[in-house]
């Protein structure tokens, strides 16, 4: 009956055999095979793509919803193929003779299936080839900062929290010395977005000395595309980008560290207003950077209290360190106090004494942070003395040109000021200052913690180094500075083994050193002399300091250099600026100094000829920069045969000519001159500057590329200072100095223009952003000065303007194109202010709060 029930079952399969229903039950065995081996396909795509994915989602991107929706329906799809496999299998094996099915209905149910399946398998593999697996995370409203705990700022904090709410304040600035906390205040502000509720679209945190481009920050933080970015080439492009999805959102924008004016407007940032109350809140060492960025509130952060103080230290030192000794709470309170209430040096020390348990380290720390002088404390370097200092100390490693070993320094200096170790001086950008507490510190660190005090040493009162030479201190000091007004005579010697520098300043009363004074100095490698106005001789015995690579005798009384200085054979900088009595220099002297880099004798009357000088300076192999004084038309006529003195020639006095003389100089002089930077002209009673007649007048007039102008003539040329010329007429050349950033004119009674606008020069004048880089222009005792220049100027670069006794001058080259981004001053006297004509109230009311009374 069985066999007969199989027979029974076969017949409907054999009904129209072509049918495509039988074929689900014919193919089944191949169509499982297939299965498999689609099967197998998409579990290799499937694992190729969740690994993109995963890889994705590690650098915090999101993955896409249909590629989420394409895994979820392998995984469900692996189950049901898996069990529609083993159903199959199954069938397979019950079959009659491994070919007929004992159940068609069964076979066909089971067929079906796995057909149907292979389609959906195929589809899904089709649908698994993504382009993009995942996309970027939405951004948060604000990105969390890391910072230290705020302590005594609390004054100002609820300030800007006010400000923050005011829809009159748009642009708010935060100054104050480096190291006072700025920057941990403005990251609290960011990061209390995170815990209150806002109305503001998105928080943008811009650290801007440390990003080159902050557009792209930008750009980032608001999510636009990466494509879109590298699509558009140019930065107005991206900012035009910017700006359109800026002007959609109420934004914060956070800058931190900001040293110049930045033109926000330039990078796509609209200026906020009361309508789309957005924010911008920088900071900056400067208040004058807070008026450049038209802050319409300033907020100066101050050094902390000294309860505020007090706190801050103990939270760094810890609980277990203060109370490991009953005499440790009393003495950190002290060091507390000569931190002066800067953070940066109260974070700092504090974690440094951690752990100190013992009371005399505690000590230790207490001397040498008020050991020094309280003369010292304000006291300011010019930026170029100091690396001069370093390349005599040998800090910057094998000098061979000044001027690189110089750009190294510059990049040193800006590091150190943007990490707040030093810090501008005022106006003054090219002197720096080293707040006390740091320079404390640096001390300490410098003499491994306190362990070695005397490496470095500073007196004001020559009986206090007496004493130290007697107990011996002296021996392992590095470094020391002696100034000592009443002076007048030192130790006969200086046992200093170890010593690299010695700086003897300003002690008026000192007349000479003995003989031996520098005899047991054998490292001295930097000596300054500098404003010793009564120092007439040296010692012969200075000629035995065989490594000294730095000498400066400026403004002392020393009437002849002592023959024994031509044994320096490693000095590289010689300085005998403004001498205080003509100089006798011996013949030969300066030609043996065979390693001499920088020489400079400015403002300084040579009795032994300057004429013979030149020539030694020309015979030397290593003279990279030369700062000279010259007198006569013959040194001038030496220099101008020279083109090796040319090239070296930084600094440039012309001084007292006397009779009638017509200064000449020449395109190819010009050209030469690579290095020339500074340019005095003085007491020359009729002199003429103008080109030679190798530049002729179609050379002047037919500088029509502004690129090879600018390369070409005095391109160098920083500082132009001309006094008491009483016959010159004008100063049309200085539109070839395009880099010109202080023009200083006094006491020329003929002058009435310092540009004309003939002479070839209007033609170049119009090629030339004339004056572009000038931040000075100094114009004093002139009668008959009646302009500037004809027409108006930009100014872009321009900070104080000072006007005295000009009487005749009616106006200033301005107009409404003129710039004021870094205008700080216009000084001069009312009654000429008030007699100014201008072209309009408006540019008058422009430059008004500009002016101050000379």
């Amino acid at each position: 009956m069985e066999f007969l029930s199989s027979i029974a079952g076969l017949i409907p399969c054999f009904y129209d055999h072509t049918s495509r229903h039988t074929l689900y039950i014919r193919d089944l065995k191949k169509n499982l095979r297939a299965l498999s081996q689609k099967m197998e396909e998409l579990n290799n795509l499937y694992e190729d793509v969740t690994a993109r994915v995963e890889g994705e989602e590690q650098r915090q991107m999101r993955r896409r919803k249909e590629v989420g929706g394409w895994i979820r329906g392998v995984e469900d799809m692996v189950k049901e193929v898996n069990e529609i496999l083993r159903r199959g299998d199954q069938e397979i094996q019950k079959r009659c003779l491994r070919c007929c099915p004992r159940n068609c209905w069964s076979s066909y149910k089971i067929g079906k299936a796995v057909s149907e399946k292979l389609v959906a398998v195929s589809d899904q593999i089709g649908k698994g080839h993504f382009d993009v697996v995942a996309e970027m995370l939405p951004r948060p409203l604000v990105d969390e900062l890391p910072m230290e705990e705020t302590v005594g700022s609390e004054l100002a904090y609820g300030r800007i929290c006010g400000f923050l709410k005011d829809p009159q304040v748009g642009i708010m600035g935060l100054y104050g010395m480096g190291g006072v906390g700025k920057t941990t205040l403005l990251k609290k502000i960011n990061n209390d977005f995170l815990a209150t509720s806002s109305d503001f679209d998105v928080v943008i945190w811009i650290d801007a000395s440390k990003i080159k481009n902050i557009q792209k920050v930008i750009w980032n933080k608001l999510q636009l595309s990466r494509d879109e970015w590298e699509n558009r080439s140019t930065k107005e492009e991206k900012a035009a980008e910017i700006l359109r999805v800026l002007k959609t959102k109420k934004f914060v924008l956070l800058l931190d560290d900001i040293w110049d004016r930045l033109d926000l407007l330039e990078m796509g940032v609209p200026h906020p207003d009361a309508q789309n109350k957005s924010k911008i809140v920088f900071i900056t060492r400067s208040q004058d950077v807070c008026r450049q960025m038209q802050a319409q509130e300033s907020i100066k952060v101050q050094c902390l209290s000294s309860e505020a103080a007090w706190t801050l230290f103990q939270k760094k030192v810890g609980e277990e360190t203060l109370k490991s000794h009953p005499h440790i709470p009393r003495l950190a309170k002290i060091v507390a106090e000569e931190c002066k209430g800067l953070p940066l040096a109260l974070v700092t020390l504090g974690r440094a004494m951690v752990g100190e348990k013992d009371p005399s380290n505690w000590d230790k720390v207490i001397q040498d942070l008020s050991k020094f002088p309280a003369e010292i404390s304000d006291l300011v370097i010019r930026i170029e003395t100091l690396i001069e200092y370093w390349i005599g100390e040998g800090l910057l490693g094998e000098v061979h040109d000044i001027y690189e070993a110089r750009n190294q320094g510059h990049k040193i200096v800006k590091t150190l000021k943007h990490a707040c170790l030093l810090e501008s001086h005022g106006l003054r950008e090219n002197w720096v200052k080293m707040h006390d507490v740091i320079r404390g510190m640096a001390l300490w660190l410098y003499g491994e913690c306190g362990k070695e005090k005397n490496k470095i040493l500073v007196y004001n009162d020559v009986f206090r180094m007496k004493e130290a030479a007697e107990i011996s201190e002296l021996k392992e000091t590095e470094r020391m500075a002696l100034w000592d007004q009443n002076v007048e005579k030192f130790l006969e010697t200086l046992m200093c083994p170890n010593l690299k520098t010695l700086l003897v300043e300003r002690c008026h009363k000192l007349t000479k050193f003995s003989s031996g004074f520098f005899q047991f100095m054998p490292l001295l490698r930097v000596l300054n002399l500098v404003g010793n106005d009564n120092l007439s001789e040296l010692p012969t015995g200075i000629g035995e300091l065989n490594g000294l690579r730095f000498l400066n005798l400026s403004f002392t009384r020393i009437r002849e250099l002592p023959i024994e200085l031509k044994n320096l054979k490693n000095l590289m900088i010689l300085r005998l600026n403004h001498m205080q009595s003509p100089v006798t220099i011996p013949q030969d002297l300066i030609s043996n100094l065979i390693s001499l880099k920088l020489f400079s004798i400015w403002n300084t009357n040579i009795l032994s000829g300057v004429e013979t000088l030149l020539e030694e300076l020309e015979s030397l192999n290593d003279i990279n920069e030369i700062g000279i004084t010259i007198s006569s038309a013959l040194s001038l006529n030496k220099l101008k045969r020279s083109h090796k003195l040319q090239r070296c020639i930084s600094d440039l006095q012309l001084h007292k000519w006397g009779d009638v003389i017509t200064l000449e100089l020449s395109s190819s002089f010009l050209k030469r001159m690579e290095h020339f930077q500074y340019l005095e002209v003085y007491h020359c009673d009729d002199v003429k500057i103008s080109m030679e007649s190798e530049m002729t007048q179609n050379d002047v007039t037919g500088l029509s590329n502004y690129n090879v102008t600018r390369e070409q003539y005095f391109y160098s040329l920083r500082y132009i200072g001309i006094q008491n010329c009483s016959k010159l007429l004008d100063l049309t050349w200085v539109v070839y100095a395009s880099c010109l950033e202080v023009l200083y004119v006094e006491g020329c009674e003929s002058i009435e223009l310092v540009i004309h606008h003939d002479h070839g020069a209007y033609e170049i004048v119009e090629k030339l952003d004339i004056f572009s880089r000038l931040k000075c222009l100094k114009l004093n005792r002139l009668p008959r000065l009646k302009s500037i220049y004809q027409h108006p100027l930009l100014f872009p670069s321009l900070e104080i303007i000072k006007v005295y006794d000009c009487k005749s001058l009616g106006s200033l080259p301005f107009d409404s194109n003129t710039l004021t981004n870094n205008l700080k001053k216009i000084n001069g006297e009312t009654s000429w202010w008030n007699q100014l004509k201008w072209q309009n109230e408006t540019i008058k009311d422009r430059f008004t709060p500009y002016f101050q009374v000379y």
